[in-house]
């Protein structure tokens, strides 16, 4: 029940430990474990690599099977891989799970040096601390400038911020269903996520024990988000109101099966700390502003949004697209926010099309 820990089995992450890690905004971290994948082969100057940043609930396992240490198979399956739009005949593609996070990074579900889980102690992380941790991967990795990065949703925040805070090591951008800072509608469904994963009894401020985590709240958050997740259109021509045999409305069941997943692979203090993180995302703070700081760009850029979306509308790339003088591909689907990992032919000929230039 709940992330990965250790001593449970590695699958293909790999791992890199870092020295001691100070937050923006407070407290530090003794050492960061850096969990990550890769695909391909680098090249002898690094100058073929990818960073491919995953959303709030995935982890560093972009494609590939379910097995020991990964209980779901790849989240993009059909973008990465021999002839797929990150060929990795040619490109070195690398994916790492976020600081805070619950597949073998470092986060609340991690060990302190006490012994015992970080729970409600770990510190308050922000997207660019997240970034910091990333770059001191690719220092590691010997990449010292990414030919693109890569982010859907909250993927796309921290590729927004590599791009706009180390321009010279960003070759391009794919900028994808996310937006230049948070909005009050994203921070209040992620506030009342929380709200209900702390509302758990078995919360207990954050200190649970890894045997009884708030699975209930975990889920009801989980509810909450997936609708957001999806378009009212999709989900009334897939459910409407219909019925099911065991009296449960068939939408219901849906939820109810989404929010089971999700408490069997992932933590709710990870869930609770990168929400945080989302709600304080702004990319022009300290910079002057979103234009202003969207103005240090100089990769190339792709920005793109689902016409659906109903938690990052396209108005949020607009204003990115707007900023960085680059024209908006609006990807037409009736799935919501999830198009961006649901409709791979057409995110995969956009970034296919992005790498050949």
């Amino acid at each position: 029940m709940g992330g990965w820990v250790e001593g449970d089995p590695v699958g293909d992450r790999l791992f890199l430990d870092l020295p001691a890690f100070a937050p923006e905004r407070g407290g530090e971290l003794p050492s960061v474990r850096v969990a990550y994948e890769t695909w391909g082969t680098l090249a002898p100057d690094g100058g073929n690599a990818v960073l491919v940043e995953h959303a709030l609930t995935g982890d560093s396992h972009v494609v590939g099977a379910t097995g020991p240490g990964h209980p779901t198979a790849g989240w993009w399956e059909g973008i990465v891989g021999p002839g797929r739009p990150l060929d990795t005949d040619r490109w070195f593609v690398v994916c790492a799970n976020v600081l805070g996070g619950c597949q073998g990074t470092t986060g609340p579900s991690s060990t302190a040096p006490d012994g015992a889980r970080w729970g409600s102690r770990f510190p308050e992380v922000t997207v660019g601390d997240q970034v910091r941790v990333e770059v001191a991967l690719a220092d590691a990795l010997g990449i010292g400038r990414w030919a693109c990065v890569v982010g859907g949703s909250m993927g796309g925040m921290r590729a927004l911020e590599w791009a706009v805070a180390l321009p010279e090591r960003v070759g391009s951008l794919f900028f994808l269903a996310s937006g230049a800072s948070a909005s009050a509608d994203q921070i209040g469904t992620q506030t009342t996520q929380q709200a209900a994963i702390r509302a758990d009894a078995r919360w207990a401020g954050g200190d649970y024990p890894a045997d009884a985590p708030p699975v209930d709240g975990l889920g009801v958050a989980r509810r909450i988000a997936h609708l957001t997740y999806r378009s009212a259109l999709e989900l009334d021509a897939r459910f409407g109101s219909r019925v099911q045999e065991d009296g449960r409305f068939a939408v219901a069941s849906y939820l109810d099966h989404h929010a089971t997943k999700l408490a069997a692979r992932f933590d709710a203090g990870s869930y609770v700390v990168l929400t945080e993180a989302m709600n304080s995302w702004d990319v022009g703070r300290g910079r002057g502003g979103v234009e202003a700081a969207l103005a240090r760009v100089t990769a190339r850029t792709v920005v793109a949004g689902i016409d659906s979306d109903r938690l990052y509308p396209p108005a949020l790339q607009q204003r990115v697209a707007d900023a960085l003088d680059v024209p908006l591909q609006l990807i037409r689907s009736p799935y919501g926010h999830d198009g961006f990992l649901v409709e791979v032919d057409e995110v995969g000929g956009l970034l296919a099309g992005l790498l050949a230039g």
